[in-house]
């Protein structure tokens, strides 16, 4: 019976894959999911394999059927010369109101969406994977200001990313 309960447990986490958050990473509040929906331009990122070698990199966000968020990321393949997509759903972990939600793209295996810096106006955030190796930075627009690169930079180098490992996005497709 012990074996039953250890394959349970084991079989459980591999379902939910990673969604813990990085230490000293804390999701914001007041998180308006409604808000957060639509068409975000990717600014910066660490270095990952879905995608490694891409730039123009976007995200949209929107209701799906069952309440949930569709995830539809796409990013343009310069040494392959093509366009690659993928679609993911993401669910709240803690709650509607708290920016960390668990995302998935391939079948039961969910990772962490953490939202950790928000624009009051979702103009641009912050967002963490698991840990440390997972970051980006989103903007409604496809150029940002020096102020919020700076911004940036000194909010995760505070918080223990590696701000030299930083990919910076070139939008011009």
């Amino acid at each position: 019976m012990a074996n039953l309960k250890w394959i349970g447990c084991f079989l459980s986490l591999l379902l939910t894959g990673c969604v813990t958050k990085p230490p000293g990473i804390e999701p914001v509040k007041n998180f308006d999911a409604e808000r957060y929906l639509g068409f975000w331009y990717e600014i910066a990122r660490l270095d990952h394999s879905f995608e490694r070698g891409m730039d123009n990199v976007t995200a949209t966000y929107a209701v799906r059927p069952d309440g949930g968020i569709s995830v539809t990321n796409r990013g343009y393949k310069r040494g392959e010369d093509r366009w690659k997509e993928a679609t993911g759903r993401a669910y709240a972990v803690e709650d509607e109101e708290t920016g960390f939600l668990k995302v998935s793209f391939f079948g039961p295996f969910y990772g962490a969406y953490v939202v950790f810096e928000l624009d009051p106006d979702y103009r641009y955030a912050f967002v963490s994977g698991p840990d440390l190796s997972y970051l980006w930075l989103l903007s409604r627009s496809p150029t940002i200001s020096d102020d919020l690169r700076q911004q940036f930079i000194r909010s995760i180098t505070e918080r223990g990313y590696d701000a030299d490992k930083l990919i910076w996005v070139k939008h011009d497709r």
